[in-house]
């Protein structure tokens, strides 16, 4: 029997560590797991999220007596970004600090945190287990939150750098 493909609706979980895990490219499953991690598939807007490799550098030395366009792969280079949104308590219409946490972890420029992201078989609030693989995850820097525009809910986008990424990792226990 051959395999079926899946679509990606709510097969996408987006994973937030706010401590550095002992190793950013190899994330151990209690680190994915552990409570203060965040579940971050229902806080971000789908229709903007990118999360995904583009070209690597490249690198184009060749010697005289070679034929010209012979290039070779460099350093690898990302696009990353979500559109997070913001949350408020309906009685005081203040900050909600609890809700609105991956806001609250990622709105100031420069703070590093370590994101991954498992597309699979999976739906997005499935528990981290030994064996799965994560598309994309490492080290990133926040910068500075964007507001995309004036209507519908209150969110910030928020452009991501990446500093240490792995593709296609396998959680270890």
């Amino acid at each position: 029997m051959p395999a079926d493909r899946l679509l990606s609706d709510e097969r996408i979980t987006l994973t937030i560590l706010t401590a550095k895990p002992a190793d950013p490219l190899n994330p151990k499953i209690a680190e994915l797991n552990a409570v203060g991690a965040i579940n971050a598939s229902c806080l971000v807007y789908a229709d903007d999220f990118t999360w995904t490799a583009t070209d690597s550098e490249r690198v184009g030395e060749r010697a005289l007596c070679e034929p010209s366009t012979s290039e070779s792969p460099g350093v690898g280079a990302y696009d990353l970004s979500f559109t997070a949104w913001r949350y408020f308590d309906t009685a005081t219409l203040a900050v909600d600090v609890t809700a609105d946490k991956l806001f609250q972890a990622v709105k100031v420029k420069g703070t590093r945190i370590y994101p991954y992201v498992r597309r699979g078989g999976k739906k997005y609030d499935a528990i981290w287990a030994v064996g799965d693989e994560f598309q994309l995850g490492g080290e990133v820097l926040t910068d500075t939150p964007q507001s995309p525009d004036n209507g519908g809910f209150i969110k910030y986008k928020i452009p991501l750098l990446a500093q240490r990424m792995k593709d296609f990792g396998t959680i270890s226990a």
